[in-house]
């Protein structure tokens, strides 16, 4: 994608032009790394990120990467967002996780044009989180939905500006075998109660608490089927919305394995401990290991980025993403995350004994790097699904 020139859609005055491709080499975003590096042990203690640095993310353009550009959002290629998503991993792997929601506006962009004006009409930084599970039953009612329940795993919550929760509802002219629709309930962060209960080992800073609502009415102007298409027609919003959920959540580990490489490296030359013990850059099984770690985390990258990449190419040409490049991308996002986890493990027994310390950075590393290959949209049952799909076997239902 070129550099974006556009006219704002709430002031009409022009906007300075910004290169997708470089994101991560404004100022800001160098502001923002250097915040997050200063205030990792506030992020945990916390247990999550603070508005403050919510609004540097949106100073470096997070929260806009997925804003439609008629609202005055980059809309930006995907393949330059999960840059910016692994970079944050290089240096937090919870602002990562909180930043990759940048792109959840893909979802929003499925809600009624009507509701998108009222969401962006403040400007095109809105923080959106959504804890979608388990689904709740709903009630229809004229205009809408009345809506009772809990929900867990809603990242990023505390920094929200809206949220969504999942519902149950029926297509029109569904017949009754047909299954019910998966479907996103959005309201203003503040009509939503957060309950904290996010207390884990890893990924402590996302503040990934439950949220829940009581007899909430909901009305249909806020009501969209979860992973729809958006209704604006810009590139972005032909992206398999699913698929793009799966990548950024991998994103986070392909940072967090180049940041264990580089600690690994930054000790290889410590002093001896014990006399007549070789030093770790002097050691072949450190050697071998290091060059391991690299040849793995760059083939997962090229991989993970390839497939994003041919994506956006044909939705460039006016083509749809065809059922084995969604595929694709799923299997490489799966592959990112667990061969960054693998790697991550092999940089921490590599560096040595002083990986055992609770402040040394390897702790986070590996609890964090663990943390994203237990979420659902990277899990080995993806490997398997993919591998159906490429036998030519018929999609597992709601696959990819």
């Amino acid at each position: 994608m070129t550099a974006i020139d556009r006219t704002s859609a709430q002031t009409g005055a022009p906007v300075a032009s910004f290169d997708p491709a470089k994101a991560t080499e404004t100022p800001e975003f160098a502001e923002l790394l250097r915040v997050l590096s200063e205030r990792q042990a506030e992020f945990e203690q916390l247990r999550h990120i603070p508005r403050d640095v919510i609004a540097l993310m949106k100073k470096a353009r997070i929260f806009r990467s997925s804003t439609p550009a008629r609202f005055g959002g980059d809309a930006m290629a995907p393949h330059h967002f999960l840059k910016m998503v692994d970079k944050i991993g290089t240096v937090d792997g919870s602002a990562a996780w909180v930043a990759a929601f940048g792109s959840a506006n893909t979802y929003t962009a499925a809600l009624p044009l009507a509701a998108q004006e009222i969401m962006y009409a403040t400007g095109p930084d809105q923080v959106f989180a959504g804890g979608l599970h388990p689904v709740q039953q709903a009630e229809r009612v004229n205009g809408g939905w009345n809506v009772s329940g809990r929900w867990k795993f809603a990242s990023g919550c505390m920094g929200a500006d809206w949220i969504g929760v999942g519902i149950l509802g029926q297509r029109e002219n569904a017949g009754p075998n047909d299954a019910p629709m998966v479907m996103m309930a959005v309201a203003p962060a503040a009509e939503v109660e957060i309950i904290e209960t996010w207390d884990v080992s890893g990924m402590q800073g996302t503040g990934s608490h439950d949220t829940t609502v009581s007899n909430k009415f909901y009305p249909d102007l806020w009501i969209c089927e979860r992973g729809a298409p958006g209704v604006i027609d810009e590139p972005l919003y032909r992206y398999p919305a699913m698929a793009y959920q799966a990548q950024v959540h991998a994103a986070c580990n392909l940072g967090l394995a180049r940041a264990a490489i580089e600690h690994a490296k930054s000790v290889s030359g410590a002093k001896k401990i014990n006399i007549g013990f070789s030093r770790l850059c002097e050691r072949s099984y450190f050697l071998s290991g290091i060059a391991e770690c690299e040849a793995k985390l760059r083939s997962a990258r090229a991989f993970f980025y390839e497939a994003a990449e041919a994506a956006w190419d044909s939705i460039l040409k006016g083509d749809p993403v065809s059922l084995e490049q969604t595929t694709l991308m799923r299997l490489s996002a799966t592959n990112a995350a667990q061969v960054g986890a693998e790697v991550v493990q092999l940089a921490w027994r590599l560096a040595g004994m002083g990986v055992i310390a609770k402040t040394n950075p390897m702790q986070r590393y590996m609890r964090d790097a663990m943390v994203v290959t237990q979420h659902s949209a990277v899990t080995d049952l993806t490997i398997e699904q993919a591998g159906q799909v490429l036998l030519g076997l018929e999609p597992p239902r709601a696959f990819p």
